[in-house]
């Protein structure tokens, strides 16, 4: 068994106008204050890193990466959800996605697709130069907008996605396995992998790439009402990267996993703060733990209650209580180590 890293912060949530977290070096410093000792960063968002020249100067890298450590502060992964979610867009969701993408390349889908593939790829490079092994993305959806199959779906179309979905990924995941990094899928509705399942069906259409690996965020699974626990049971050699996430689903005779419209706090499904919502997380730390995951433990926040400063503070603090020191030693090493003589006594056998 291996021990977790952590606290860390996604810096999605916070990045903002106003001080202290509009740059990098301030933003850091601060988490650095509410007693975290890693950041994950969204690549996106070009305060917080140059990842063009990342993927190229190992030498801006060095000097990136110490900008945080005069903070104690390390980098867990460099995030490309934004750019990961261009690779594959259904025509339906081609203005709500437009904005995620360089402005050259808005209103040009083809073209949106191959910018955001060649982003990702620049993360995956800019990761090895910063000696990550993991870049968590998403994967893009074609096949969403038939999640529920009604109209009945034509036989073939979900096949047809996924063999399209895993043709873009292909080149990337060359890129990925060229340089050592996995490309660890956040399973997202609006995904078009957002489960086990697809998850596996997508596994399969890339010929089983050892480079497709999953970032494990429990919320989501919640809001889906699946066993959260027993899929790191099943899917423990393919999780890669951990968003600790809280989250609760309510029974209601309004509204249900599907949400009705309702804004966020309405919602029967909906995020919390850590420690607020109805995950599990002393189970999850402790299959992690069992299963030997050493990687980080990076809070995600998101939440339509509570103020994200103080989120952040508590969250820090949950998420050191629950990282689990394994032990070296088995409780009852006192007992002795293997003597086969003594053991064919013990069994009446001699």
């Amino acid at each position: 068994m291996k021990t977790m890293q952590g606290p860390a912060l996604f810096l999605a949530q916070y990045m903002g106008d106003a001080a202290p977290f509009d740059s990098l070096d301030s933003i850091v410093e601060w988490c650095a204050s509410l007693g975290y000792v890693g950041v994950q960063i969204p690549t996106w968002d070009d305060r917080c890193i140059d990842l063009a020249t990342a993927a190229e100067s190992k030498s801006y890298c060095d000097e990136w990466r110490a900008g945080l450590a005069k903070h104690d502060i390390r980098v867990t992964e460099l995030a490309t959800h934004l750019q990961g979610q261009l690779v594959a867009v259904h025509p339906a969701y081609d203005a709500l996605f437009d904005g995620f993408a360089a402005p050259e390349v808005r209103g040009k889908p083809k073209e949106r697709a191959e910018w955001g593939a060649e982003q990702v790829k620049l993360a995956l490079r800019a990761s090895a130069n910063l000696g990550l092994k993991v870049m968590p993305t998403f994967s893009g959806a074609l096949a969403w907008p038939y999640v529920y199959p009604w109209a009945p779906r034509p036989a073939g179309l979900i096949e047809e996605a996924f063999a399209e979905l895993a043709k873009r990924w292909r080149p990337i995941l060359e890129v990925a396995d060229e340089v050592g990094v996995d490309c660890a899928f956040e399973l997202h509705p609006g995904e078009d992998l957002h489960d086990g399942a697809s998850f596996e069906r997508f596994l399969e259409a890339s010929g089983n790439h050892a480079r497709v690996a999953i970032n494990y965020d429990p919320s989501h699974f919640e809001l889906m009402a699946l066993d959260y626990l027993d899929f790191i049971d099943i899917y423990h050699d393919r999780i890669r990267a951990f968003h600790v996430k809280d989250a609760e689903l309510i029974r209601s005779g309004r509204s249900g996993v599907y949400g009705g419209y309702l804004d966020w706090k309405d919602r029967p499904g909906r995020f919390r703060s850590l420690g607020d919502g109805a995950i599990d997380f002393q189970g999850i730390f402790t299959r992690l733990a069992h299963h030997g995951y050493d990687g980080w433990a990076v809070v995600e926040w998101e939440c339509a209650f509570k103020d994200a400063g103080v989120g952040a503070a508590e969250s820090a603090e949950f998420v050191l209580s629950h990282i689990i020191q394994v032990t070296e030693h088995s409780f009852d090493d006192f007992a002795g180590g293997s003597d086969a003589a003594l053991n064919r006594r013990i069994l009446g056998l001699e």
